[in-house]
């Protein structure tokens, strides 16, 4: 089995995603998958006590591994930490992404396409070093954020033709 890159999504069709959801916490949910890079267990498990304003941290709890971390808040959603709690489970913030993701891009995408797309989103579009990338999504292993250095397509032929 080769190594497959991770599905993503432009910021672009991240925002159609957004438009078409109606609930408030929904619209948060999706933020923090995309401009967080957060898992859908993270986001569920988020809780008000959780976010530092006074540094713009995040301080995850008991991530995946049961590690913590702490990660910058990004602007796009620092306004919106305000509806926190999400009050949905997994199940249900997936099955709603699902939907939205259907009726704006025409086609059901996994929730954690979200952390695909924000790690590229921040590597390759912001110029994020991969260092960064690492800590900021908690890996332990370099090798595996080293997935999100793919060059996107589209990327090359804009290159190649300006």
């Amino acid at each position: 089995m080769g190594n497959k890159l991770p599905e993503t999504i432009t910021e672009e069709e991240f925002i159609k995603i957004m438009k078409a959801a109606k609930k408030t916490h929904h619209k948060l949910a999706f933020a923090l998958g995309f401009y967080q890079a957060m898992r859908i267990s993270e986001i569920v498990n988020l809780k008000p006590e959780n976010i530092d304003r006074g540094q713009k941290l995040i301080r995850i709890k008991q991530g995946k591994g049961g590690k913590d971390r702490n990660i910058p808040i990004a602007p796009e959603v620092a306004n919106q930490l305000k509806n926190l709690p999400i009050p949905c489970k997994v199940r249900a913030l997936q099955d709603a992404f699902n939907k939205y993701s259907e009726v704006a891009l025409g086609r059901k995408l996994n929730f954690h396409i979200l952390r695909h797309s924000g790690a590229t989103h921040y590597l390759v579009n912001k110029g994020w070093g991969i260092r960064d990338v690492q800590v900021f999504l908690g890996h332990t292993r370099l090798d595996t954020t080293q997935i999100y250095t793919h060059v996107r397509p589209e990327d090359l032929i804009k290159k190649m033709w300006g």
